[in-house]
């Protein structure tokens, strides 16, 4: 039995346009500049204390700033005309993964519960996941807590265990908490930065994981 631990924006959904919306205005509320675009992404994966110490330096508005993100976030994710796709094949290969007696799925992600509970309803998946990991949950990236319990909850292993994403804070609490570390090309972090962060595999279309879960991969 594998358990796949999924991260969600980059892996999942491309979401990077409402994170830096949101971004930009939580900065303009607090008189501040926002950072670039490329700044803004790096920080991706991060719960939100963490990612806003990360672009202001500790002593930085760090609550005013989550607080403001929060609330543009769900404004701009209240408009129609704003989506967060998900990246090519991982409906169907989702679907499939979850109708495979020997998988077991999981997320974790920097995003709230909230903002996770609003993927699911969105894509009917609240019964695809065995366990769900949030912000909400665990200390932030790349802390392994979160692997931690979802390995607890599904009672599987570290060496059955993978965690895919596409940052390099995914790949280090992968390597932290025992796991296989892969990574995906399309996401917010450069493959460079996968591998420097112990990356074993980089796949470039979500469709190659399920090659990797097989007797023959693992043989391999």
């Amino acid at each position: 039995m594998y358990l796949v631990i999924l991260d969600v924006d980059g892996t999942l959904v491309d979401s990077q346009n409402l994170i830096v919306a949101a971004q930009r205005q939580a900065f303009a509320a607090c008189g501040l500049e926002p950072p670039t675009r490329q700044r803004s992404l790096s920080i991706v994966g991060l719960s939100l204390a963490e990612a806003f110490t990360a672009l202001v330096g500790p002593a930085g508005p760090i609550e005013q700033l989550a607080e403001g993100y929060k609330a543009a976030f769900a404004t701009l994710r209240a408009d129609p005309a704003c989506v967060e796709p998900l990246f090519p094949e991982v409906e169907a290969v989702i679907g499939r993964l979850a109708r495979r007696e020997d998988v077991l799925l999981g997320i974790a992600t920097g995003k709230s519960r909230r903002g996770v509970a609003h993927i699911l309803d969105r894509h009917d998946w609240h019964s695809v996941f065995a366990t769900v990991q949030t912000a909400d949950d665990a200390p932030s990236k790349p802390d392994p807590g979160m692997i931690l319990q979802a390995m607890a909850d599904t009672g599987i292993g570290p060496d059955a265990t993978f965690m895919v994403g596409d940052t390099s804070f995914d790949m280090a609490m992968a390597r932290a908490a025992g796991v296989r570390p892969i990574g995906v090309s399309w996401g917010y972090h450069p493959v460079a930065a996968l591998q420097e962060a112990g990356a074993e595999r980089i796949i470039d279309r979500f469709g190659a994981l399920e090659g990797l879960l097989s007797p023959t991969a693992e043989a391999a």
